[in-house]
């Protein structure tokens, strides 16, 4: 049986990434790819409890450590419960954030230390990471004002963050992008959405096409 691929999308918010995983999704499960799309924190019952912790936005009252914590136990029962099983049973896995954004955000943004937070998802992951991941780069001004123009999405508690927390988070990403240049690509989200969607697909068929020779 062939072993599946772990695929991650990261990238700061309003970068597009629910949108792009949609679309790659549906396009490669037309072509005849076993594919599984899920997200961060999330993806499964006991994960999801967990994000609605993590993302109300009553707890503004929640310490970075603690914050911290909760996303790598989502992330753990998440692996455990549904990537692993998933990958074993040859599945391409699509997945919205893991490790990257718990380094930008807690680990760069929070000031917690990337080292430290990396630490603390080593124990709930034991080492596993994802075959590619795609970082869908935009300016944090630009993201923040896709949000607020779309009406249908979540406002969550990372959202009420100001303007200088999410321009750390890019930094963040910046510094992840240089530290695992070769797993990370970044694409330009600034670009209009067919542009960024191709991008994305030839990336993970030129993934894919390797795999298979």
């Amino acid at each position: 049986m062939n072993k599946g691929m772990f695929i991650t999308i990261e990238g700061p918010e309003g970068a597009g990434k629910s949108t792009i995983l949609d679309m790659l999704t549906e396009k490669l499960k037309s072509e005849g790819f076993k594919v599984i799309q899920t997200r961060e924190p999330g993806g499964i019952e006991i994960a999801e409890q967990i994000r609605k912790v993590i993302l109300d936005k009553q707890n503004t009252a929640m310490d970075s450590r603690t914050e911290a914590l909760l996303y790598a136990a989502a992330r753990r029962q998440h692996l455990v419960e549904k990537v692993k099983p998933a990958l074993d049973e040859g599945y391409i896995i699509l997945c919205d954030r893991f490790v990257d954004s718990s380094l930008a955000y807690q680990g760069y943004a929070r000031g917690l230390g990337i080292d430290e937070v990396y630490s603390i998802n080593q124990f709930a992951i034991e080492g596993m990471m994802p075959s590619l991941t795609l970082y869908f780069d935009i300016e944090p001004k630009v993201g923040l004002e896709r949000i607020n123009k779309n009406k249908s999405r979540e406002v969550n508690r990372l959202d009420l963050e100001n303007l200088h927390f999410h321009e750390k988070v890019r930094e963040g990403y910046h510094i992840l992008l240089n530290q695992f240049s070769n797993r990370i690509y970044k694409i330009d989200a600034n670009h209009p959405i067919n542009i960024v969607f191709n991008e994305a697909e030839k990336k993970i068929k030129e993934i894919l096409k390797n795999r298979s020779n």
